[in-house]
């Protein structure tokens, strides 16, 4: 790889600085871009080059706290990478870990110091250790700080570098417009050096937002994205980026400046590790989340699919896949190399934001009845007139479909979980996983009562040995829910037909059935279909059209025995709450 930018990658990074600052300060800050770039390719000159691992039916990503397994007198991160080879090897590609900075508080997404790994977690060598064994993701957590970290607190103290690393505001600014995340103050008033000010804070008074209307702070930005990847990160998510900029009288949010900043990054990283993609995390309605892909080339190789997880929760609960199936079929394909990052759990809850407009208001709020009903929590947000609404649910993604109490069988809640992640996994794009899925965690409301925050439900920390002893019990919910994943994966790595580009062509046989015909032409081909009803269903075939696309003998990926409704093999039967991947069997 040459060590000087190509002229073209300067052109792109000129371009979008353009659109950032005034035309007097682009050329020096270009200049200076340039040579942090420069810079990183001389001293990556030793090294091999960052080489991008394709996407394939294999890829499958862990999301998981650095400390999700503990034991004791050994750091977490060695921990997790021993569990992980142990567990997951040849099942799980890469590894997400959710912050691993010194951090303030929302468990690491109030970074302290970017560049250092909390020492309770363990050290870079450590994360280098796990980077051996699974390709590993970090997040860019560049919308907010830590009211504690550095740039903060020079900031208080008025020193001359930090004066304009944060958005102050006058008392009188209109901020009407803004989109609000959350129920909290959108600023928060600060005693610094020269007087008192009123700071930007979109997600809590201890998340001081970042005024990238200042050069350097967006510098800063970029060294801390090369930083990551001399570390190891061959996929970094942008947390929350869809906030990035601000401006009075704007609702701030989608900034065309934004998008802008998310094609820089993408520039660079194209310029000097072009085997390391981009995942935006954009909480936001599905129009507005793709956005994120640009032309395909330009922004993000990923976005999360955030409309997924609360459509096949209204699924199950309604016991219908009408609405799933509708807001699929609108799906298209991503444009270029890009595609979806498909999940149903992760760190934070279940968002309700993504489904306005896809299920009428009444079964949203039935959603959050449940949830409470089941023993979760549910978040709000407030609304342009001032009033709350549920903005997320806060909740085990087990605990949302089953009553922890609520008088089914374990195998019988497994079936049910396990079918909605095969909904998750049959889809076009890269499956996320989130642990406490993998292990088939149950709400942990202690944690809510402990920290008093929602989000808590979802985030407990899991001793190793009572984790193992768990998963080697056949008759217990997790060893249960852990075998059938990995069955699932494992299938899934086999099959060409789940690459995540390969064709997707979503059919209906049922209301009561999500079905997907996955198709790599000659290849392969699979036609899966999840029961999210109580009812035994029985669908014909030959009448959809799908018989004259699955030829020969049927089989099961699965290893189900098909159950046939007439001698013809054209009508077939799937149980309550389960899943099926029908292909040609080989021979």
């Amino acid at each position: 790889m040459p060590l000087e930018i190509p002229e073209v990658i300067r052109r792109r990074l000129l371009e979008h600085l353009h659109h950032l600052y005034d035309p007097g300060v682009v050329p020096d800050v270009a200049e200076r871009l340039a040579s942090r770039l420069e810079r990183f390719l001389a001293d990556a000159a030793a090294r091999s080059e960052v080489v991008r691992q394709p996407l394939s039916e294999k890829t499958a990503v862990l999301i998981t706290y650095a400390d999700q397994i503990t034991e004791p007198a050994v750091a977490p991160l060695r921990t997790l990478a021993d569990t992980a080879h142990r567990l997951l090897q040849e099942r799980i590609t890469h590894i997400h870990i959710l912050p691993f900075f010194p951090y303030s508080s929302d468990d690491g997404f109030s970074v302290v110091n970017y560049e250092a790994v909390n020492p309770s977690h363990g050290t870079w060598d450590d994360v280098h250790h796990l980077a051996e064994r699974f390709e590993l993701m970090f997040d860019l957590v560049i919308n907010h700080v830590s009211s504690q970290s550095r740039w903060f607190q020079g900031f208080l103290a008025d020193e001359p570098e930090y004066r304009d690393y944060f958005i102050t505001v006058p008392a009188d600014a209109d901020l009407s417009s803004v989109v609000r995340p959350r129920a909290l103050p959108l600023l928060t008033e600060v005693e610094t050096a020269a007087g008192p000010k009123k700071v930007w804070t979109t997600f809590s008074a201890d998340q001081i937002d970042l005024n990238y209307a200042n050069p350097e702070v967006l510098l800063r930005v970029l060294d801390i994205l090369l930083k990551y990847v001399e570390h190891g990160a061959r996929w970094v998510r942008l947390d929350a980026v869809a906030f990035l900029w601000k401006e009075i009288g704007d609702p701030c949010i989608h900034c065309l400046q934004t998008h802008h900043i998310v094609k820089l990054l993408r520039t660079a990283l194209d310029a000097v590790a072009p085997g390391v993609l981009l995942i935006t995390e954009t909480n936001v309605p599905h129009d507005e989340n793709i956005q994120y892909f640009g032309n395909g080339r330009n922004e993000a190789q990923m976005v999360y699919q955030f409309s997924l997880p609360p459509l096949v929760v209204d699924a199950f609960l309604e016991g219908s896949a009408a609405s799933l199936r509708r807001w699929a079929q609108t799906l298209q394909p991503p444009p270029g190399d890009a595609t979806f990052f498909n999940f149903l759990a992760s760190h934070d809850g279940i968002g309700l934001r993504p489904v306005e407009g896809l299920i009428p208001q009444a079964r949203i709020e039935a959603m959050a009845h449940q949830t409470l009903r089941n023993g979760g929590r549910v978040s709000y947000r407030l609304d342009p007139d001032g009033r709350k609404s549920a903005y997320e649910l806060n909740i085990s993604f087990i605990d949302v479909l089953c009553h922890p109490d609520g008088g089914e069988t374990l195998d019988v809640q497994a079936r049910k979980f396990l079918t909605a992640q095969a909904i998750m996994l049959g889809l076009a794009g890269v499956p996320g996983i989130y642990a406490h899925s993998l292990f088939g965690s149950r709400s942990w409301g202690e944690g809510v009562d402990k920290t008093g925050e929602n989000r808590a439900i979802n985030r407990e920390k899991l001793n190793k040995q009572a984790l193992l002893d768990e998963l080697r019990d056949p008759t217990s919910l997790r060893s249960m829910i852990f075998g059938g994943y990995l069955k699932l994966l494992h299938t899934r790595a086999g099959a060409p037909a789940f690459h995540p580009q390969a064709s997707q062509r979503i059919v209906h046989l049922d209301d009561r059935l999500f079905c997907i015909l996955r198709d790599v032409p000659t290849r392969h081909r699979v036609l899966c279909l999840s029961n999210v009803s109580s009812e035994k269903v029985s669908v014909s075939l030959e009448e959809s059209g799908i018989a004259e696309q699955l030829e020969g003998r049927l089989v099961d990926l699965l290893g189900s025995e098909l159950e046939w409704t007439n001698t013809r093999g054209y009508s077939l039967t799937v149980r309550p709450y389960d899943t099926l991947w029908v292909t040609e069997a080989t021979a």
